[in-house]
């Protein structure tokens, strides 16, 4: 079973650093480089913090998904000192690999058969060991809201007005503590730097691209990748202005640039993407395999970059007059402060 390893928050604000700080910045005529991609797996950094499976003991079941083969566990784990820390697993089925299909069938694997009824039979299939990992992420150590982000719970739907969002959203972003600092370990390359497919390193309008921890990277049927802006201080599609369209147009463009160049898909074949509201307050955009049926891809989250441009291109401000339309779960603290204004 291959492990990832992944320390994160789910949304947060940070002040924004000054160029000043930014000691690797480089200049706006300096060239993007295409990076080479390696996988990370098995790769020890400073930032990679310690887990054992054997030190692992599931406290509940907080989400499970037949459709997606997807489940969601919440457990302890005990240290070295005997104090346990919370951690959640997540535990993902890989998709089939075609270029397996001969090791697959094979007599390295077993077949039982279940149900023989005329023409119709149905078995389970055993295969070799190496063809059964289970993609693993692993939050640790977890807190008490990352359990809750896991957690199965109903959804409901929010209107938020441009005012609303200055008077209700921004400030409640304001007062939160999350940190995004695995965001800024991949920007200052602190963390995952082998796995950077594609950077631009203009401060202002570059970004890095990277495969989201979603995909195995082993088939393009599932591409999954992220690319996230150099510049600090962009938090979400509220923030998007005219000033912006320059980053917007170098992800959209480069970025199919660069997977086409990487993996052979043209971007009339890729799904790009912004989510509102966003997992994370750090303005990433989301590039997924046009076929593939990623999580989030829904009409009340999913924005296409082009309609963002577009848009923008329209209207300047376009972002901060729209009334946006998004789900929010019953424990979200953002759904009540709308509550309590008597917005929903």
């Amino acid at each position: 079973m291959r492990a990832q390893v992944l320390t994160m928050a789910e949304s947060g604000k940070r002040k924004r650093v000054s160029d000043a700080e930014d000691g690797d910045s480089v200049q706006q005529n300096q060239k993007p480089k295409l990076l080479v991609n390696r996988d990370l797996l098995g790769v020890k950094t400073e930032l990679t913090p310690a887990f054992s499976l054997s030190a692992f003991r599931v406290e509940k079941v907080l989400k499970e998904s037949a459709r997606e083969k997807i489940l969601f566990l919440h457990g302890k784990v005990s240290g070295d000192s005997g104090d346990k820390k919370d951690a959640v697993m997540i535990l993902e089925k890989t998709p089939l690999q075609v270029d397996q299909i001969s090791n697959l069938l094979s007599e390295k694997s077993e077949l039982k058969l279940q149900i023989c009824n005329d023409i119709y039979s149905t078995y389970t299939l055993y295969p070799p060991p190496e063809l059964s990992e289970i993609k693993t992420t692993i939050v640790y150590p977890a807190t008490e809201k990352h359990i809750q982000k896991y957690q199965s719970q109903d959804v409901y739907l929010v209107q938020e007005t441009g005012e609303d969002y200055r008077n209700i959203t921004l400030p409640f972003l304001q007062t939160q503590s999350f940190s995004i600092q695995w965001v800024y370990n991949i920007l200052e390359k602190k963390a995952e730097a082998d796995r950077i497919i594609y950077e631009n390193s203009d401060p202002t309008n570059g970004f890095i691209l990277i495969p989201d921890f979603k995909w195995d990277q082993k088939q393009k049927d599932d591409l999954y990748l992220i690319a996230i802006c150099q510049r600090h201080g962009l938090k979400s599609l509220r923030d998007l202005t005219a000033e912006q369209l320059p980053l917007l147009r170098n992800i959209l463009q480069e970025g199919q640039e660069a997977i086409l160049k990487r993996y052979g898909l043209s971007g009339n074949k890729l799904r790009v993407y912004v989510h509102y509201q966003p997992s994370y307050y750090h303005l990433h955009v989301h590039f997924t395999a046009l076929g593939f049926d990623a999580a989030g891809t829904a009409v009340e989250r999913a924005h296409l970059l082009s309609d963002v441009i577009a848009n923008l291109e329209l209207d300047p401000l376009y972002y901060q007059k729209r009334t946006l339309t998004y789900a929010l779960r019953t424990d979200a603290p953002l759904l009540k402060k709308f509550l309590d204004a008597g917005k929903c």
